[in-house]
């Protein structure tokens, strides 16, 4: 009863519900726990996250459609993660940290700048005050290195995190390309809606002076859903 990657299999349950387990809540097809393809059952540590994944599972038609179920991915990420997974997992955060989107300026035009200003300021601001760190921005495309502190301090707080919540915010970071974001997205600062909104300031801006491209559009709305998981992921921790 594994998922099998990102290939589809038939739907082998009839009904779905959670339940507690191992110091946990486990998702049951059937009375049955899903296995990961290691053998790992999948054990969550909230009911509302095990609730959150049954809900994908209990959406599937009569194929099994792993793209269509984010939060299960999450889950076996987590469960996965093991000391070196661990290590990579903060090191991706403290690297787009790094690079943060949110820290890239435009030069012009002003009423973009300006727009930048009023609305990745006070996130930057939040960012600052709230964990303690301290970034450096720049109105250029050119690469402006973060201080040292700044990164070890983002990587702390990272490996601080249970799996799950490390998971996510890898997720987010690399959904948002920026660490600022997924924190405020795992804090509670920012919704899901407005993370993604920020993430995509500039693509809108452009959008809104020569029109929508319909490929861009769907891309988009397909990552405004994963935002959205996120944002119950971390809700449902």
């Amino acid at each position: 009863m594994s998922l099998p990657g990102h290939q589809r299999s038939r739907r082998f349950y009839a009904k779905v519900d959670v339940g507690p387990v191992n110091g946990g809540f486990g998702v049951r097809l059937d009375s049955r726990a899903p296995k990961s393809p290691a053998g790992a059952p999948l054990v969550l540590p909230t009911e509302a996250t095990a609730r959150l994944i049954a809900d994908e599972w209990a959406a599937q038609g009569q194929e099994i459609g792993p793209g269509s179920m984010p939060a299960t991915r999450l889950g076996w990420a987590a469960l996965a993660l093991d000391r070196d997974g661990r290590a990579t997992a903060v090191e991706r955060i403290a690297a787009f940290a790094g690079a943060d989107l949110l820290c890239y300026f435009a030069s012009g035009p002003s009423s973009l700048v300006e727009r930048q200003e009023r609305r990745w300021g006070p996130v930057i601001a939040w960012a600052e005050g709230a964990l303690g760190v301290r970034f450096r921005r720049t109105q250029s495309l050119v690469h402006e290195p973060q201080p040292p502190a700044t990164l070890d301090r983002i990587a702390q707080l990272a490996d601080a995190e249970d799996a799950f919540a490390l998971v996510g915010l890898v997720a987010a970071a690399s959904l948002f390309g920026s660490a600022i974001l997924a924190f405020a997205l795992r804090r509670g600062e920012l919704t899901a809606d407005a993370a993604f909104d920020l993430a995509r300031l500039d693509e809108t801006f452009q959008e809104e002076r020569w029109g929508v491209d319909a490929e861009a559009a769907a891309r988009a709305d397909a990552m405004a859903k994963e935002a959205v998981t996120l944002g119950r992921w971390f809700e449902a921790l």
